[in-house]
């Protein structure tokens, strides 16, 4: 049921997230199982869709506007056409949310004020070819501009643990409350592990993070994984100095690394803005860290500041 009308619109709509996070999760992992992905080129061989994406942006994207009609909601898919598949909208909120203490200044956030950033399965392309716990669900919360809440699921976090393990998380933070679902951990103190795309890669990437002296590359898929590899001591930082990363890549992880106290910024120390009529890319690039972000922008070469402008 979505009860609880009286919390804030901010708790409800991240109560309602949850929800549908944990059901589009179901999702990419039933479409997985049936053997037919239904890939498709989207814009060549590195920005791929399967009926995976489609089939989750539609729970994600009509469950929430079905309860927050007044809300905006910015999907990666375009629509489709096709009939809603009722069995896959969610109306229930996650009790553990509504029972927590909406921050001050977002307990009288109103509906026109908000902006939901939505990317159904963020690395598609690790989907497709078995990098299953580079996947994500990120459904990101931005009031005003700003990425205050986020959700990610995890389809398959724990999928290498064999039989009896859990299948899947799912995370979410708010901007002045804490993240939850997920544990802050301190990455080694006498190595620089620097986490970066897989297949977007580029001389701007690659003289970058060469700038930043790491002893340790991590070369993987989707912005929300390698943002949890920051978040959970793997990385130090995730530096992507090109503009192939987008809105929707970047609203729930950003917010969930800040409500855990780190940082994330284009490459030239700028917040990023997600308001309704933004432009999707994020042109200035993305540097995500949990600590010396200072540092980090200061290593940026100039010349790959130069060629990566917001």
């Amino acid at each position: 049921m979505a009860g609880n009308t009286g919390a804030p619109l901010l708790l409800r709509l991240v109560a309602a997230s949850v929800s549908v996070a944990e059901k589009a999760g179901t999702i990419v992992r039933s479409v997985f199982d049936s053997g037919e992905l239904g890939v498709v080129e989207k814009d060549g061989k590195n920005d791929l869709q399967t009926q995976a994406d489609r089939s989750a942006q539609e729970c994600i994207v009509q469950s929430l506007s079905r309860q927050f009609p007044k809300v905006t909601i910015i999907g990666e898919e375009e629509p489709t056409d096709e009939t809603v598949d009722e069995s896959h909208l969610v109306t229930g909120l996650s009790e553990e949310v509504l029972k927590a203490v909406c921050p001050q200044d977002l307990q009288s956030v109103k509906d026109e004020d908000v902006v939901v950033w939505v990317d159904p399965l963020d690395g598609t392309k690790e989907y497709t070819q078995g990098f299953l716990d580079h996947v994500t669900v990120l459904i990101g919360v931005a009031v005003k501009g700003k990425a205050v809440a986020g959700v990610i699921n995890q389809p398959y976090y724990n999928y290498k643990a064999g039989p009896g393990a859990t299948l899947g998380r799912t995370m979410w933070g708010i901007v002045g409350l804490g993240a939850f679902g997920v544990e802050r951990l301190v990455p080694p103190a006498d190595k620089r592990i620097v986490t970066t795309t897989r297949s977007h890669s580029n001389k701007l990437v690659t003289d970058s993070i060469e700038a930043m002296q790491p002893d340790e590359v991590l070369r993987v898929g989707g912005a929300g994984h390698k943002v949890l590899l920051v978040i959970e001591g793997k990385a130090h930082a995730y530096v992507f100095a090109t503009p192939g990363c987008k809105k929707w890549d970047t609203c729930a992880p950003e917010a969930i690394l800040h409500a855990l106290g780190g940082k994330l910024t284009d490459i030239h120390g700028n917040a990023l803005q997600y308001h309704k009529d933004v432009k999707h890319p994020n042109t200035g690039g993305v540097l995500a860290t949990y600590s010396d972000h200072d540092w980090y922008l200061s290593r940026m070469p100039e010349s790959v500041k130069e060629a990566v402008k917001p």
